[in-house]
């Protein structure tokens, strides 16, 4: 089975090879170590929600390109984007019972692949399923990697670029048909969920549900949207009838890589992969 950490071995190239694999889509970054440039930035998006199994096919069509056949990467990460995950405090996480904090939110098989992440600077554990055959594939074809949740990097990208406010902040990460809320105190986590959406409607339900759950209001709290979101989008207009202090956010970006913040702009989709460098 796959190791959580690579051997880093080095070679004579030093290109890392990103990977985040979703059922909706891929998306693929390759990174020149030496003067920590991109190299490539790519995003596949598919026209109906794909199989594991067929999440094999397209990965091997991307290998076949010259550029990624031809090229020898020290370091590979895989981002595994679903909804079978749960954050868990460190104060109540037991390795031994990692199916226990799925079952009750998520729908899991006797058989799945259950692991974890650890969020060392902030207590927390992301207790989650992975995509176990794109693990395998990617062992198959690299030999040791790296993977995480796409949620650890979303959480941790939102703590460590939060300042510190009088006020609770909600966070909102829009993707194509899911959403995730987190909720924010002087860095502190206090909230986080995932939800599926098809309507404007289901949008605005579920997030000020979860305002109001929290004894938050729409009228006082901050709530900054991230992702696939623009002003003349109908998720936008919705939220803007309902909340007073609402902005769109798609500025975090590691300073340690040249133009990042300009392709992070320009492709909401590499938010999580940029920020998993």
């Amino acid at each position: 089975m796959t190791q959580k950490t690579t051997s880093n071995i080095l070679n004579n190239t030093f290109k890392e090879l990103s990977i985040q694999v979703s059922l909706g889509g891929l998306s693929f970054c390759i990174l020149d170590g030496t003067d920590s440039k991109i190299e490539q930035l790519s995003t596949i998006s598919f026209e109906k929600r794909a199989t594991p199994e067929k999440l094999i096919e397209h990965l091997e069509d991307w290998f076949k390109k010259d550029i990624v056949s031809q090229t020898t990467f020290n370091k590979v990460t895989v981002i595994h984007e679903n909804e079978l995950a749960a954050l868990v405090p460190k104060s109540l996480f037991n390795e031994r019972n990692l199916s226990n904090y799925l079952k009750y939110n998520v729908k899991i098989l006797e058989n799945d692949f259950i692991t974890y992440d650890e969020l060392k600077e902030h207590d927390i554990y992301n207790v989650y399923v992975p995509f176990a055959n794109v693990n395998n594939y990617i062992f198959d074809k690299f030999g040791d990697f790296e993977y995480k949740h796409f949620s650890t990097v979303l959480v941790e990208t939102l703590i460590n670029s939060s300042k510190k406010s009088d006020t609770q902040n909600v966070h909102v990460f829009i993707s194509k048909t899911h959403f995730e809320i987190v909720v924010l105190d002087q860095k502190k986590l206090l909230f986080y969920n995932s939800f599926q959406y098809q309507q404007k409607e289901d949008f605005i339900y579920y997030l000020l549900f979860t305002i109001e759950q929290l004894n938050l209001t729409p009228e006082e709290t901050p709530v900054f949207l991230t992702g696939i979101i623009t002003e003349d989008n109908e998720l936008y207009k919705i939220a803007y009838t309902y909340i007073k202090h609402l902005e769109i956010k798609n500025d975090y970006a590691p300073s340690h890589i040249k133009e990042i913040k300009e392709l992070s702009t320009q492709n909401p989709n590499t938010f999580i992969l940029l920020n998993s460098l």
